[in-house]
């Protein structure tokens, strides 16, 4: 059987909230399952939020970004190691992206580098249009530092947040609240899944207003199809909410075995030249794919070496995200850093972590990886 890196994971509640959609005849993209999942997902997040479901987190991004007022010409900063996903609208949009790096510390954006370019921006009178800092891998970024920067020098701030529905920032907030708006997934392979499908969430009603204006084909009010601007075809579908609703119901049970299978890998692997990624005090990532780095001057093998070996035994690993500026898309673009984030690229790799892995399961991919680097320690012992 193969082993996936993380698969959907129905918890048996979905069918039932599907099944009172196509009673009610609710098939079309609009229904009231759509507006109790977006319902379900304020209450969950808190905060007098106000929340849109769309059809992807992409389409998310998008939408935000233009109410942020993004266009031709303007400058977006973003977090340089993400999914091509969280920076193509940007492009959409006409504007130009600048990349920016990790801080080691959190994997997530450098803020003091981010404050240094904004200093300097603002006296060039180049400031960005928006900030989009990435929640690597379910880990919150330091929303204090982007909210109290993004304010300081009158930049919005759209937080993706498609990897950490479910985690903590500072034990008080959660992941998904921050800035102007901030951005959810529910692709089949994140920590809930509504088959594919994303979230908008912001503190502001105008723009959850101007966001489902936007995302409904931008219809004026009239008997007939009237637009003063154009729109898309972004509403998540009501079936899709329905299992959406069915996977709240699960959503921090699938968090924290998430982060146990992250534990007893952490438990298991780690020893000198492996490392797993951090969690700063107070943070509570959920662990949504479980990354490490193999440095390959200390264990004998390399990321790869490991990847192609579970391969072997139809186990499937992932490199970690590539850093958008070593993309052939954006040669040349502008990069802040100091190469933490592709140092990461070169050595990191994500094991298997789907909430449904059994420990027989996580057994196995543990023994391959072990068994490798076991094999390659004696070897270099024995030459010694």
């Amino acid at each position: 059987m193969r082993i996936y890196l993380s698969r959907p994971h129905m918890s048996g509640h979905e069918e039932a909230r599907v099944a009172e959609a196509f009673a009610s005849n609710f098939v079309a993209p609009l229904g009231p399952q759509l507006d109790a999942f977006e319902t379900a997902v304020a209450d969950y997040l808190g905060g007098g939020l106000h929340c849109v479901g769309l059809s992807s987190g992409s389409a998310a991004l998008h939408l935000a970004l233009r109410i942020a007022g993004v266009g031709p010409g303007d400058e977006v900063w973003i977090s340089s190691m993400t999914f091509a996903g969280g920076i193509f609208p940007v492009n959409y949009l006409g504007a130009t992206p600048r990349f920016f790096d990790l801080d080691p510390a959190s994997w997530t954006m450098d803020t003091a580098i981010l404050a240094d370019e904004l200093e300097r921006a603002a006296t060039e009178n180049r400031l960005p249009k928006a900030i989009v800092p990435t929640d690597l891998y379910g880990q919150s970024v330091d929303l204090d530092r982007l909210e109290s920067l993004a304010s300081r020098y009158g930049v919005r701030l759209i937080v993706d947040s498609a990897e950490s529905l479910g985690a903590s920032y500072a034990g008080r907030r959660k992941a998904g609240t921050g800035g102007d708006a901030a951005i959810l997934s529910f692709n089949g392979n994140k920590i809930i899944t509504t088959s594919g499908g994303g979230m908008l969430v912001t503190r502001h009603k105008d723009w959850a207003d101007e966001a489902r204006f936007l995302a409904t084909q931008a219809r004026d009010p009239a008997p007939h199809y009237e637009h003063s601007t154009h729109g898309y075809n972004y509403r998540l579908s009501n079936i899709c909410a329905a299992i959406g609703l069915g996977q709240m119901q699960v959503l921090d049970d699938r968090v924290a075995r998430r982060r146990a299978i992250f534990a007893r890998y952490q438990a298991a692997l780690s020893r000198p030249g492996i490392a797993f990624m951090p969690e700063p005090e107070g943070m509570h990532s959920t662990r949504w794919l479980t990354a490490l780095t193999i440095e390959p001057d200390v264990t004998g093998v390399t990321r790869d070496d490991i990847r192609l070996k579970l391969l072997e035994h139809r186990i499937e690993a992932r490199p970690l995200w590539k850093p958008m500026h070593l993309q052939p898309l954006y040669a040349g673009a502008p990069y802040h850093g100091t190469g933490v984030d592709e140092r990461l690229f070169a050595n990191g790799l994500c094991l298997p972590s789907g909430s449904d892995m059994t420990e027989d399961q996580q057994d196995e991919v543990i023994g391959h990886v072990l068994n490798l680097l076991e094999g390659h320690h004696a070897v270099r012992h024995t030459a010694q």
